[in-house]
């Protein structure tokens, strides 16, 4: 089955009313949503994960002339295979289809973390990114060492990076352990989160990013949302997104 044959246009041919290419790389499955034809501006985006899920900033982006680009994960937990997939996807997308060098991660709750990761080990593949609701520490999403989560999500965790709750104790490699290196490769990063985060609590995680960059300097718009729970992501007006990434992509 085609990754995206659920979420097509009447008829099959277009996502959101842009035609797309499938490809495989790496035995992952990866989309390309082309913008329309003569608008094409060379930048794109790298959705990490949830490809489907609220669309809206990649629609927009499409209509200025952006590609937006997936490629399946094994684990929307990021083990290191996720990371150096799409570092080796990004240069893929450059060299066959002649986009930037630099993508933009648009990265919403655990692709967020992919995003992090991303930023961190590899700067030279990223211009700025978009991260919402955020994962930033394993023990808060998905153990609820702070505030409660759901066993579905540790179940799943412990299944696909073989690690439980004894071994996440002593582990150094959350997307935290990695915010100082993130913050020496000073990515410019906007950031949306809810301030009634039931499953990734913001005091947990996102807030934990915007500490570091502000102690460094670093360029990052935070929107804190009143009373809003993990979803939706995004904000009501998506301006303030699209004009940070505009501004900050290469």
């Amino acid at each position: 089955m085609s990754m995206i044959d659920y979420c097509v246009d009447e008829g099959g041919k277009t996502w959101k009313g842009f035609s797309f290419i499938e490809g495989n790389f790496m035995g992952r499955n990866y989309v390309l949503v082309l913008p329309k034809e003569g608008t094409a501006n060379g930048k794109w985006i790298l959705k990490t994960e949830y490809f489907n899920a609220f669309p809206e900033v990649e629609i927009s982006l499409l209509n200025k002339g952006w590609h937006v680009a997936h490629i399946n994960n094994v684990s929307r937990w990021c083990p290191d295979e996720v990371t150096e997939t799409q570092v080796a996807f990004v240069d893929h997308i450059h060299k066959t289809y002649g986009l930037c060098e630099k993508c933009v991660p648009v990265g919403m709750s655990c692709g967020g973390m992919q995003a992090i990761f991303l930023a961190a080990k590899h700067p030279e593949t990223v211009s700025c990114m978009y991260i919402d609701a955020p994962v930033i520490n394993l023990l808060s999403c998905p153990f609820g060492l702070g505030n409660k989560t759901t066993p579905s999500m540790v179940d799943e965790f412990i299944q696909h990076r073989k690690m439980d709750k004894i071994a996440m104790l002593s582990f150094r490699h959350h997307p935290l352990d990695y915010l100082p290196q993130l913050v020496k490769n000073k990515i410019p990063t906007i950031m949306v989160v809810g301030d009634s985060d039931t499953v990734v609590p913001y005091e947990e995680n996102g807030m934990l990013l915007k500490e570091a960059y502000e102690k460094a300097g670093n360029i990052l718009e935070t929107y804190i949302c009143p009373g809003k729970d993990h979803h939706p992501h995004g904000l009501t007006d998506n301006t303030p997104i699209i004009e940070f990434i505009e501004k900050y992509s290469k």
